[in-house]
């Protein structure tokens, strides 16, 4: 009676541990799943671009964020001017949700060089549907 009490035992804790293993490995691949897509729709997009900044990259992904599931969105831009700069990035959707901030985020970092690409990536919290339309703001901040 009693060994099968420790066999039973047994058999539950590998059992448990085989669906922790499923249930992790099942987390993994969902999080791996995270490829990036245009934006919006072709013609979607208005971008209103100052003469110094240059829009290198501008794509959006899935991924957790705050513990659910968000658009994010990761937008490079290069400093097209002869001197450094930061730059002020604005996303307007057609929701009525906004996001943006600066690049770089942080000036202890350094301004974007000329030539060079500052890139961020802006989460939009509670937005799980690619948006139908975008308005993209990049302008200089001035320090």
């Amino acid at each position: 009676m009693k060994h099968c009490k420790v066999l039973f035992l047994w058999v539950m804790v590998i059992g448990g541990a085989v669906c922790l293993g499923l249930w992790a490995g099942v987390g993994a691949m969902a999080n791996a799943a995270e490829a990036e897509f245009a934006c919006a729709q072709e013609g979607n997009v208005e971008k209103i671009i100052c003469p110094e900044a240059q829009l290198e990259g501008f794509t959006c992904f899935f991924k957790r964020f705050e513990g659910l599931q968000a658009l994010h969105f990761n937008v490079a831009v290069k400093n097209v001017s002869e001197k450094p700069l930061r730059y002020r990035v604005q996303i307007f959707l057609d929701n009525g949700k906004a996001v943006g901030g600066l690049i770089p985020d942080n000036i202890k970092k350094g301004l974007v060089q000329p030539g060079q690409t500052g890139t961020f990536i802006y989460p939009v919290t509670g937005m799980t549907d690619k948006p139908g339309s975008i308005t993209l703001k990049i302008a200089t901040k001035e320090e």
